[in-house]
């Protein structure tokens, strides 16, 4: 194990769990950083943190539901008491609600937009004062989504709040850049994990059910001309090269997929109503 970079630093991880945040924490595990892994499971949290404590890793699970406030603080509290530090901050959050825009119910919206986006802003609230404290080179990753890039139907409450957390994430970097405190945006496209099925269990009662139709998925993946032979892989994979995009301090980090050619697309008729504009004065 590597114990360079993260040896004594501590990194503090929503969404710890499983998934894409589990496999976060493991790569940070492998640098020697000591961890505080967040998620609303806490039971998956704690079975992490122990099986990082086997290992000789420091590491401890705390129940956050990021889309509450206090229960971020409170995180933040504990993490202070425990470390003291925090050089690492990775606000990964995500839940999703497939379906046509206009089936999408009011409490749609407020579950996605109060998990995805404001959850990334009460976790950096929370911890932005002690990243503050810590001294050295100091990271926030805010994970996004390829859909950023590559949107596709019958997911706009998701699409939107990812979309806004690129917004926020690119005013956050140019703020603490001063501080030398470096933002990254993550940029995951489709993996296998338990993202559907987490968030299905992690909505709350009192803003109904989540419905989940497979041909909302199908339609989706259509109309964003996604292949899943090269657009899905699995959440190792995609932060295999997360600490050297960090270390590089690399405001945008791909993980996998391949649709380069739409982005570029994209840019060419942005550009081309740049033109159109000039030779109409």
């Amino acid at each position: 194990m590597g114990m360079e970079r993260y040896s004594d630093k501590t990194v503090v991880i929503t969404g710890a769990g499983s998934g894409l945040g589990a496999a976060i924490a493991e790569q940070f595990a492998n640098e020697g950083a000591k961890l505080a892994l967040l998620d609303i499971d806490v039971t998956r949290a704690k079975e992490n943190a122990e099986q990082f404590l086997a290992r000789g890793v420091e590491a401890f699970g705390v129940r956050v539901d990021v889309a509450d406030k206090a229960s971020v603080e409170v995180a933040a509290a504990m993490v202070k008491e425990r470390y003291g530090t925090c050089h690492a901050l990775c606000a990964n959050v995500g839940v999703q609600q497939f379906g046509a825009i206009d089936t999408l119910t009011d409490q749609d919206w407020q579950w996605v937009m109060s998990v995805n986006f404001h959850g990334v802003i009460n976790t950096v609230g929370a911890f932005l004062p002690l990243l503050r404290e810590s001294t050295g080179r100091r990271h926030i990753v805010l994970t996004s989504s390829a859909s950023f890039f590559q949107v596709g139907v019958r997911m706009a409450a998701y699409v939107a709040s990812k979309f806004a957390v690129v917004g926020y994430g690119e005013v956050l970097q140019r703020e603490l850049a001063p501080e030398g405190i470096n933002v990254a945006m993550l940029f995951p496209a489709g993996m296998a994990t338990r993202h559907l099925e987490s968030s299905v269990a992690a909505r709350p009662t009192e803003l109904g059910t989540s419905r989940l139709d497979m041909a909302d998925i199908q339609a989706m993946m259509v109309d964003a001309k996604i292949d899943p032979t090269d657009h899905v892989a699995t959440a190792d994979h995609a932060v295999r090269n997360l600490l050297n995009e960090l270390d590089a301090g690399h405001a945008y980090i791909i993980t996998h997929g391949n649709y380069r050619h739409q982005v570029e697309m994209q840019q060419r008729e942005i550009l081309a109503a740049f033109d159109a504009m000039a030779a109409n004065p």
